[in-house]
This record gives C-alpha cells, structure tokens and sequence, in this order.
C-alpha cells in the first residue's frame, strides 16, 4: 500500500537559501521537499547528484520507459506514495505510459495484459529484486533481450537506488508535491 503523511520527520531546507544550499538545490532540480530535505547538507546533495540524480536519472543505458518502469514499480512496491507521486505525474505520459499502466505499476503484476513482452520482463526484475534480493537465469535473460546487458545492470542499479530514495520519502514521511495528488494511490 502506497502512504504518506501531511507531517514530515525532517524538515526541509527553506528559502531563502544560503549560497551553497541554492547551487546545490539548482544541480538536483525543481526545489521538491526531497531535494531539500537532501540539501541541509549541500555536500550530500552534490554527491546525490552525482550519482543518483546525474547518472541514473539521464544517462543509463536503459530507455526513459524502461527507466520510468524501473522507479515507478520500485516506488510502489516500497509503498512510497510521495515518489510514486512525483514519478507518475512528471514522467508517466513522457514515458509513454498510460493510465492502466500505471495501475498496473502501482497494484497490478506484468502479467498484466496492458504490457508488452520487453516490459513484462523489466517489472518481472525489479518484482525479482524486490521479493528475493536476485534474479533467476530465466528472468535474467529476458532482462538483457530486453534492456540489453549494460541496460541490465543499469536497471539494478536503478532499482537499487530507488529503494534507497523510496526508504528516505516514506520514512521521513513526506507529504505529496502540489500537483501530484491526483496521482497518490494511497
């Protein structure tokens, strides 16, 4: 079940910004409570962007649906309500994804019949990830059939950072961004 909460553990940074908080706040993107909770510390924020928000978020091998998949799912299986949010409403209709689609990604399975045989297999991983930390030889073949090799490592890596930002939104119980209620599932 995806959750949140209207009362946050941590709050976030506030304008105005000093100096170091304001550069690192313009690396991570759009000022979003997440991004600001992360830039109380700027020298956190610039290593989050480096990697998480650099790398994972523009520049793997994996497509921007397969990628938007890859969070989505990660999101909700987590019960992220405040990620599945952000991800649903400002990526979904970039990625190509429709409105069964994303119910499918917040509650259904990739058997789901909204899905096509290379998406199938995405959700199929990160369910793998998710329930047993690993992939079998079968899931992962259609994995790199359908991401390619380096797409499949990249979805590890994505699947695994998203459960890390997943655990940070739900456990300092962020509330939801304007704009994104309509899509909270919980």
């Amino acid at each position: 079940m995806l959750r949140n909460s209207k009362q946050p553990r941590v709050a976030p940074v506030e304008p105005p910004y000093d100096e170091a908080t304001a550069a690192a706040l313009e690396q991570l993107g759009p000022p979003i409570a997440l991004f600001r909770v992360f830039a109380r510390r700027p020298e956190r924020a610039a290593a989050i962007f480096g990697w998480g928000s650099y790398y994972l978020s523009r520049r793997t091998a994996l497509t921007l649906r397969q990628r938007e998949i890859v969070i989505d799912r990660t999101a909700a299986r987590c019960g992220a309500s405040y990620e599945w949010a952000i991800h649903a409403t400002g990526f979904g209709a970039k990625a190509g994804l429709d409105a069964a689609q994303l119910r499918s990604l917040a509650s259904g399975s990739a058997g789901d019949g909204c899905w096509g045989e290379p998406d199938r297999a995405v959700i199929a991983a990160v369910d793998a990830l998710h329930d047993r930390n690993d992939l079998s030889d079968g899931e992962w073949q259609d994995l790199v059939v359908a991401a390619g090799e380096d797409g499949a490592v990249d979805l590890l890596l994505v699947c695994g950072w998203y459960h890390a930002i997943s655990f940070v939104a739900r456990a300092l119980r962020l509330p939801l961004e304007p704009g994104t209620e309509a899509a909270s599932l919980g």
